[in-house]
């Protein structure tokens, strides 16, 4: 079992296949395997990378609060791909982890080479708006301290087939990393110069709009909205899933040969 060890918190990864390098975030109060159903398509052409956000699934469980952030999270990823041996990467993920992706292209845009953005939304400009975002973050961590794993049972898929040592930690990164402080994630979109496709379920209502105005502020951007698809979109639709995204990852090998021949 890979872990890389940040300061005493041990990170779970898994690395699969091989090729151009890949890194995958899962949603807050997920894990790495909601990923499963996209290993075996991804992995014959990449480097597949996956891991567990602290305080979730296999990796460490801080008993402070401190040690969960956004910060802290983008440097769990360049950790990661340290670890793995790659310089650059498409960088991606789901909700959090989507967002997560967009924090760690705004602190370290020299080492992604294209963005995979999946049912997420980019924060906030308005105070207001985070505040509730904020109050629902710190509501959700209540309720895991209350009521335990059993609250995911009410989950999307992404959440309600995984499994977690305990509730503390996910009661934690709602503190310290779903809640969000300012408006800098957003306001940077303009400033995304690596290609981009933002992926997102037809029926994921509350990110339909957020995925919408993504696919504006990004330069270049692309946006497939899957039917027949929710929160979870590569759980919902595995295959119109890799049909989407396989696509725009060969792209970027036509590219990267187009450049080289000219």
């Amino acid at each position: 079992m890979p872990t890389i060890d940040r300061d005493g918190v041990n990170i779970y990864y898994e690395v699969h296949g091989s090729g151009p390098p890949v890194l995958l975030t899962h949603g807050y109060s997920s894990t790495s395997g909601m990923w499963q159903g996209q290993i075996a398509a991804l992995s014959k052409y990449y480097t597949l990378v996956l891991w567990d956000m602290r305080g979730h699934g296999q990796s460490g469980y801080p008993e402070d609060t401190s040690a969960y952030s956004e910060a802290l999270t983008v440097g769990d990823m360049a950790a990661l791909l340290d670890a793995v041996g790659a310089d650059k990467a498409i960088v991606g993920g789901l909700s959090l982890g989507g967002y997560m992706s967009l924090a760690f292209y705004r602190a370290h845009p020299e080492r992604v080479r294209a963005l995979l953005i999946i049912d997420t939304g980019p924060g906030f400009k308005k105070d207001n708006a985070r505040e509730v975002w904020n109050k629902r973050a710190l509501d959700t961590g209540d309720r895991f301290e209350r009521e335990g794993l059993d609250v995911l049972k009410s989950g999307s898929r992404e959440r309600s087939t995984v499994t977690h040592r305990n509730a503390s930690g996910l009661a934690r990164a709602a503190r310290g990393m779903l809640t969000q402080r300012d408006a800098r994630v957003i306001e940077s979109l303009p400033d995304i110069k690596v290609p981009s496709l933002i992926v997102v379920g037809a029926d994921d209502t509350p990110f339909l709009a957020a995925s919408d105005y993504m696919a504006a502020k990004i330069p270049g951007a692309q946006k497939v909205v899957i039917p027949a698809a929710g929160h979870a979109v590569n759980i919902d639709q595995p295959q119109a899933f890799i049909d989407a995204v396989l696509p725009f990852l060969d792209s970027l090998d036509a590219k990267t040969a187009q450049k080289a021949t000219s």
